[in-house]
């Protein structure tokens, strides 16, 4: 007489793995690059006049395809220049060297004196995105301190640890963050 070999009984193992992979799938995230996180301008209005900036109001930082730096025609160093930008958007009254400030009415605030600055930024084509990367990062800390420093000067605290939605508000207005960044072109530098 044979002996039977017992059988096992997979019919639900395939309904099993299949739950079993659909939790897997819902459960599971994926990593997304998200990019820098840029507030493009609006479009322009072709009724608005186009606004004319003196040549002492504008910051000019160029980064060639070496990866050099030029900021203001002259040699620039990425490890200075967050302290260049805090510098130049920095409010210096009076003085011809600097931009030009302008008293302006902001809610919360009252009265305060803001920058006409603005940081012009230029990459050549061959620039790398190290280096782009490091320079985007310059500007965002430069702001960040500056904005710091306007919010402990007018609400005892870091910007960061504001909470009134409305202070934060008047502190982006009292520190403008004005980048223009241009189109990539062959501004050279080999």
């Amino acid at each position: 007489m044979a002996r039977k070999t017992p059988e096992v009984n997979a019919g639900s193992m395939a309904d099993i793995a299949f739950l079993m992979l659909i939790f897997f799938l819902v459960t599971t995230t994926m990593d997304v690059d998200t990019g820098i996180m840029v507030q493009l301008p609006p479009p322009h209005d072709p009724n608005q006049e186009i606004q004319d900036f003196k040549e002492r109001n504008i910051m000019k930082i160029l980064v060639n395809s070496s990866d050099r730096l030029l900021v203001n025609g002259k040699p620039g160093d990425i490890r200075t220049l967050r302290n260049d930008v805090i510098d130049f958007m920095s409010i210096h009254e009076n003085n011809p060297d600097y931009p030009e400030v302008t008293p302006k009415f902001i809610d919360g605030l009252g009265q305060v004196n803001v920058t006409k600055g603005l940081i012009s930024l230029k990459n050549d084509r061959g620039t790398s995105y190290e280096m782009y990367i490091r320079v985007q990062d310059e500007l965002e800390l430069a702001f960040k301190e500056l904005k710091n420093r306007a919010s402990v000067k007018h609400f005892g605290r870091e910007y960061d640890k504001l909470i009134s939605k409305d202070r934060i508000k008047a502190i982006n207005k009292a520190v403008p963050k004005r980048v223009s960044e241009a189109e990539p072109e062959d501004i050279g530098g080999k």
